[in-house]
């Protein structure tokens, strides 16, 4: 059984196509398109135009790819920028309508849930570990080990919201730093307590600007074919400063930087050196599985508890 997962992000759309029969999921086919959902406006809680119709043209093309794969079932995820958007039933009903996709919206609570068993899948987790998700609205925190999440929650302090909110300089300035981390200071409280609480050692990225920092440190790797890979801090910190102490035009020109995340990363990166600080993180690591591949293994799990997929 062919099934399609498509995760709608604040800033990139997914799909991978997946075939169920056999003791795993296998995957056949993926793509993704910079959609940029959250452009201009997220923190008013607005789709702009421009944005609204990116991603409907996005999910045409995905509509299209599902078709010619000849899949039975699609799962269509969307997170931060279509919750919190007061035009966001707009969307979800336009592309039931133009790409004849239906979309479920997600709670945050269920995303972080999906991130946690797309990671889990890696093998990864061995250890009590901080599980970190830097979307372009929102950004998820799970605190887990290999058996059970012990605490876990979504915060709307994505790499679009901090830089629409807060990036005015170039290179980013001190005041602008400071800023961000007060901001980080109060929205993140709980966290804190809680990462104090279950002393995680392990900081675990997931997906996304994780693997821009790994594949700018590491050019010779090849991410599509690895579930996970170790960061080392000093490497890690060296590459953030570079970031944070560029220019807009400098991180233009560099390698592997795709121009998506040319001022997004700026924000990934202070909001990860911050992470790591606050719990005292002392282990970091990639995990190139995230939400989607979380749904696609809920998705596998419910179709060998069925006796016919049409169940589903």
């Amino acid at each position: 059984m062919k099934v399609a997962v498509i995760d709608l992000g604040t800033n990139t759309f997914h799909l991978i196509i997946a075939d169920l029969d056999g003791p795993e999921a296998k995957i056949i086919y993926k793509t993704n398109l910079p959609v940029r959902l959250g452009e201009g406006r997220i923190n008013d809680n607005i789709i702009i135009q421009e944005a609204f119709e990116r991603g409907l043209l996005a999910l045409e093309q995905f509509s299209l790819l599902i078709a010619t794969h000849g899949v039975s079932l699609v799962k269509a995820t969307a997170t931060s920028a279509i919750r919190s958007a007061a035009n966001g039933a707009d969307f979800v009903k336009a592309a039931r309508s133009y790409a004849g996709i239906e979309i479920t919206v997600i709670s945050g609570e269920e995303e972080a849930a999906f991130i946690y068993q797309g990671v889990k899948a890696t093998g990864l987790i061995k250890e009590r570990c901080l599980i970190m998700d830097i979307g372009g609205g929102s950004t998820e925190f799970i605190i887990c080990d290999p058996q059970q999440v012990f605490w876990k929650k979504s915060y709307n302090i994505g790499a679009a919201r901090l830089m629409q909110a807060y990036f005015h300089s170039d290179p980013i300035n001190t005041a602008d730093k400071s800023a961000i981390t007060a901001h980080l200071t109060t929205e993140l409280a709980d966290l804190k307590g809680n990462l104090d609480k279950y002393l995680p050692n392990h900081l675990i990225g997931s997906a996304g600007a994780f693997e821009t920092f790994t594949g700018m440190l590491y050019p010779e790797l090849d991410l599509k074919g690895l579930k996970s890979h170790k960061i080392p801090l000093e490497d890690f910190q060296k590459l953030s400063a570079r970031f944070i102490n560029s220019s807009h035009a400098e991180r233009e020109n560099m390698p592997g930087l795709i121009k998506l995340r040319v001022d997004m990363i700026v924000m990934a990166a202070l909001l990860t050196d911050y992470i790591l600080e606050l719990g005292n993180l002392q282990q970091m690591s990639l995990s190139t599985y995230d939400l989607k591949m979380g749904v696609l293994a809920a998705l596998k799990d419910q179709t060998d508890q069925l006796p016919s997929a049409k169940a589903l």
